[in-house]
């Protein structure tokens, strides 16, 4: 039986040998007599788990030895508050408004710091990015925030911005939710980078901080003990009960992606450039219909989300209803956007993205 293709922007398709896994160790870890779900976290079983899931993302995304892997609750939404309560220093923050996140993210962060907008493409609807050099950082910021992928707007930074180029020392802030382990990540220049699990990484419930170790030990007093990074990292994540069963699968999903090869590229390098592939042939579809059409300029256009309009919208809920009946799910956009949205993560197969295109094809030759 061949599962249909779930584009959901989160929580998101897993890897099927991932979710088979999953599945065959359910009732028995390893002859441990126990489920995943029932360890204790201390116990010698699942810090066997947690350890080999930690050594397996820093060795996937290369993170320097210089930066602590943490394993987190609360989503990205939670670092929203997370993060100034730890960096700000009561200060300062300054944030690039590029979409729907990135403007939540300073919202909440007014509740802890100065917040100033450093940049915003919210005059052109959120389509393009403000380039790096029009920038306006204030020279004792904190910190500076930015989302790499908007995943409601499909809006993606394809280079990490260079705060040292711009005459700046402060740590930049990433949020790569949606795409994290889809591309390397240039450590350089960044400060810290979290990202929810539940769309590239495993299921909802974990996730992953990686913070420079310089910049622990400067939490609010008012910040709770949970949620100070330098508690956590001495703590090895455990310092409340982690989510164990999504570290479980986590821990999964990145062998998977270790094993992935791609001609001469392995591991994120060949996501990479599948991801490349992907999103081109998508991209390439909508833009050579008289149908459908993206608004994202083509220099930010996001692999991971791909938010498409039909021209005609009196023929969207057509379009769902034949999607569904063809077991192409979850392409709906985001409330407040409004048309479709493909949402093709690491786990989607490019068979995936190919059934959707021929389907686009076809609905687009029917008469309304």
């Amino acid at each position: 039986m061949i599962r249909p293709f779930n584009f959901s922007a989160g929580p998101a398709t897993l890897p099927e040998e991932v979710l088979r896994h999953a599945a065959a160790e359910m009732l028995d870890w390893h002859g441990s007599g126990m489920s995943v779900m029932e360890m204790s976290h201390r116990g010698k079983e699942f810090l066997s788990i947690y350890e080999n899931a930690e050594a397996d993302f820093r060795e996937l995304m290369a993170v320097p030895p210089h930066f602590k892997i943490l394993f987190m609750q609360g989503g990205g939404l939670a670092e929203n508050a997370i993060v100034p309560l730890n960096l700000s220093r009561g200060a300062c923050a300054d944030f690039v408004v590029s979409g729907s996140w990135s403007d939540k993210s300073q919202k909440e962060a007014r509740k802890y710091c100065d917040v100033q907008i450093a940049a915003s493409n919210q005059s052109s609807s959120h389509t393009g990015l403000p380039p790096p050099a029009s920038w306006k950082i204030r020279r004792h910021a904190s910190y500076v925030h930015v989302c790499t992928n908007e995943t409601i707007h499909g809006v993606e930074f394809q280079e990490l911005p260079d705060l040292k180029a711009l005459g700046s020392d402060a740590p930049l802030v990433i949020d790569f939710s949606s795409h994290v382990a889809s591309r390397p990540v240039n450590w350089s220049k960044v400060g810290l980078a979290f990202g929810g699990a539940q769309k590239n990484l495993g299921p909802a419930g974990v996730t992953l901080v990686v913070v420079r170790e310089d910049l622990l030990g400067h939490a609010l007093p008012a910040c709770p003990s949970a949620f100070d990074y330098k508690t956590v990292a001495d703590s090895q994540s455990m310092y409340n009960t982690p989510p164990t069963y999504a570290i479980y699968v986590a821990g999964l999903t990145f062998q998977w992606l270790k094993r992935q090869k791609e001609g001469e590229f392995e591991g994120i390098a060949a996501m990479e450039q599948r991801n490349i592939v992907k999103a081109q042939m998508l991209y390439d579809a909508i833009d050579h219909s008289q149908l459908y059409v993206n608004k994202i300029n083509r220099d930010c256009r996001s692999r991971m989300n791909v938010p498409f309009f039909l021209r005609d919208e009196s023929r969207n809920e057509a379009f769902l209803t034949g999607a569904n009946a063809r077991g192409l799910l979850q392409l709906k956009g985001h409330k407040s956007v409004g048309g479709m949205r493909a949402s093709i993560y690491n786990a989607m197969p490019l068979a995936g993205v190919e059934a959707l295109i021929g389907y686009m094809r076809e609905f687009e030759q029917k008469k309304a």
